[in-house]
């Protein structure tokens, strides 16, 4: 699916290639962590420690997008002068926002609605630069086509693979390949937690370009 992108009325920056700004990922996830260190671009980690209770009626690609930008925004405030990168993401299930299940009884409830259904996941990503005053979003949404699943796939998928930190109960990365018939996406790190694509031109656009200490 074509990536939905926002863009600010704030500036590109213009900083010196070779003097970037710091880059941080506004993230705890230590799968987005995996993700960007593929770049092979030095970075760290904040955690933005923000509210991400879904408000009333608020559609999942709302709620994703709002979170990354709130993430981003909460970062780069406290670093103004590094590139910040927000991300989040929401499983969809017939339009109801499916989260982290945290527990085991919550990923069964998930993995239990989602069985034979299509579910689309929606990743945002905010890349934001306080003091360049760059910020831009999109939102890459994946479709996820799952098998038929009995009681005890289920439980026996949930005791192998533990994706209780995973929003819709499920690793594709992993053992979670298994509970699915397919998935259509525009880029194969979107499902995992940050797409890597645009994600990289985004990084362009605010002055860091990952290929320039090659």
């Amino acid at each position: 699916m074509v990536p939905i992108v926002k863009h600010s009325p704030m500036s590109r920056d213009t900083f010196n290639s070779l003097n970037p700004r710091p880059l941080i990922l506004g993230s705890s996830s230590k799968y987005r962590h995996e993700l960007l260190s593929r770049l092979q671009w030095p970075f760290e980690t904040v955690n933005p420690a923000i509210d991400e209770t879904p408000n009333e009626g608020e559609h999942p690609i709302d709620l994703s997008l709002r979170l990354a930008e709130q993430k981003a925004a909460h970062v780069a405030k406290l670093h103004p002068q590094a590139i910040v990168i927000g991300s989040d993401q929401v499983a969809d299930l017939h339009g109801q926002a499916l989260g982290k299940p945290l527990s085991h009884e919550n990923a069964v409830s998930q993995l239990t609605k989602m069985s034979g259904q299509t579910v689309l996941f929606h990743t945002s990503v905010c890349v934001r630069c306080e003091d360049s005053q760059f910020s831009q979003s999109f939102v890459s949404s994946v479709k996820v086509v799952f098998k038929v699943l009995s009681e005890k796939t289920i439980e026996s998928y949930l005791r192998k693979d533990k994706p209780y930190d995973c929003a819709g109960s499920a690793k594709s990365e992993s053992l979670g390949v298994a509970l699915l018939e397919k998935i259509e996406s525009d880029d194969p790190t979107s499902l995992i937690g940050l797409p890597l694509i645009q994600t990289t031109h985004l990084l362009l656009l605010a002055g860091l370009d990952v290929l320039s200490n090659a």
